[in-house]
């Protein structure tokens, strides 16, 4: 029986779109990168000669498909940012690869640090290179390209996730209003590579992420401190601090907001404080819940929450209704500076979060050196103290970069299993306030997160300097 016409079409349309694909998917090589145990490494670029960069996606693998340099050996630099192989006579450090369709390449590159990358948590294509191989297709996309620093609670048995301004594809202006997320309180498939969170995004009625801090006044939103506290009934109330910005990066106003559960999104409380109009001072805000939050219970038994951006200035009882009255609010004096592990050099600390370490038994700090080196404000460090208001022992760098910025470091104390070592923190990856870095494809202005475990050996002078 003959095919009708329209139905002939769609088959051999369908034909030849397969053998398109599995033609073009023949043409791909496969180049792993992984470390010295055998894991995948995200973030590691191979460079050509003539400056094709390649970057491994969450998987630690790259799909090479240039024409001009298949069948024929390729140099190719190793830029890893805490990964290296071993330079040459030259002191140049890359790898020699001959890239042919079909086949799959290994790379094996050392970890100079104590901190392991495990991937990209927010962004797009995250997965790109083993779908463009067939290796997966289980990493949903948001909508969202890339995302500013992170703020988490818990709230009502789920993990809420906050981001600053952030991306879309649609328009290089995307939200300055922050956007949210909600997940469960240990995402599947998060602690070991290939990492990928599922996100429910807060979604506006075209289905596109939205803002969920619509405060008044011109400008971008930023939020900080967000906790989650009970008022006098008991209740569950997810909070912040938030900041109307103008240009350059200037916070005109700081008010205090509330989560509202019916439109999902912080509404404005109260106004904290606000630049004189017309006066030509702009004057400097009071001591403020902003950065990160964390819960701590002093000697008296007495809880309060703790606020700082890294180390704690200011605290405050641990209710809804303290929360709200500056009256209540004491301020704290963090360190101005910390001393290196070998005792020789002050580390000057930019942005982070501190923590308690059930494992460790201790206060552990995650932070961002200011102006350090190689990068700038690429550079963190990790440190312990017996109490969150210190005294702080020596600092250990943890992780670094060549010419990039890795700021406003946040810690997962909720993933920390309380038998274990290990410790999860995430920050902001970016070519903002570098030299002249060109963005890394796909990662620029996203959150990596990292995996310290702390009993290695290069933690001792960390462990070791503060006294019982």
């Amino acid at each position: 029986m003959q095919m009708p016409p329209l139905f002939t079409r769609i088959f051999f349309g369908f034909f030849f779109f397969v053998a398109f694909s599995l033609a073009h998917g023949e043409e791909l090589c496969r180049i792993e990168v992984a470390d010295e145990e055998g894991r995948p490494v995200p973030l590691v670029e191979l460079r050509t000669i003539h400056q094709v960069r390649l970057v491994t996606d969450n998987a630690g693998i790259i799909a090479f498909d240039l024409p001009e340099l298949t069948d024929r050996e390729v140099w190719f630099d190793v830029i890893g940012h805490g990964y290296e192989v071993p330079a040459d006579g030259f002191g140049c450090r890359g790898v020699r690869l001959t890239p042919r369709p079909n086949e799959t390449l290994r790379v094996v590159v050392h970890r100079t640090l104590a901190a392991r990358r495990l991937g990209r948590l927010t962004g797009a294509g995250r997965l790109a290179e083993s779908r463009r191989l067939g290796l997966t297709a289980d990493d949903p996309e948001t909508g969202i390209l890339g995302c500013d620093s992170v703020q988490n609670a818990v709230y009502r048995g789920k993990l809420y996730w906050f981001w600053g301004d952030t991306n879309l594809p649609h328009y290089p202006l995307g939200i300055f209003q922050t956007t949210g997320a909600v997940t469960e309180l240990l995402p599947e498939r998060l602690l070991e590579p290939p990492i990928s969170v599922r996100y429910d995004v807060f979604r506006d009625s075209a289905g596109r992420p939205r803002g969920v801090a619509p405060m008044p006044g011109d400008g971008p939103t930023w939020i900080g401190g967000v906790v989650t506290l009970r008022d006098h009934e008991g209740r569950e109330r997810l909070v912040c601090t938030y900041a109307k910005i103008r240009p350059p990066m200037d916070a005109y106003r700081w008010g205090l907001a509330v989560w509202d559960d019916d439109q999902q999104q912080f509404e404005s409380v109260r106004i904290l404080w606000e630049q004189s109009a017309g006066t030509g001072d702009s004057g400097q805000p009071p001591p403020l819940p902003k950065g990160h939050a964390v819960p701590w219970k002093d000697e008296a038994d007495r809880d309060w929450v703790l606020f700082g951006d890294p180390f704690p200035t200011l605290r405050c009882p641990a209710t809804f209704e303290a929360w709200q009255d500056p009256s209540r609010w004491e301020t704290l004096a963090p360190p101005e500076y910390l001393w290196d592990a070998d005792h020789r050099n002050k580390v000057v600390p930019h942005s982070g979060a501190v923590a308690w370490h059930p494992w460790r038994k201790r206060w552990v700090a995650v932070f961002m050196e200011r102006f350090g080196k190689p990068s700038a404000f690429g550079e963190l460090w990790y440190a312990e103290a017996k109490q969150p208001t210190g005294p702080w022992g020596r600092a250990v760098k943890i992780v670094t970069h060549d010419n990039y910025t890795f700021y406003n470091p946040a810690i997962h104390p909720e993933w920390t299993p309380a038998g274990g070592p290990s410790l999860f923190f995430e920050a902001t990856y970016t070519r903002l306030f570098t030299d002249h870095a060109p963005a890394t494809p796909r990662y620029e202005y996203n959150q990596i997160l990292y995996r310290l475990d702390l009993d290695d050996p290069r933690l001792a002078p960390a462990r070791d300097s503060v006294t019982e």
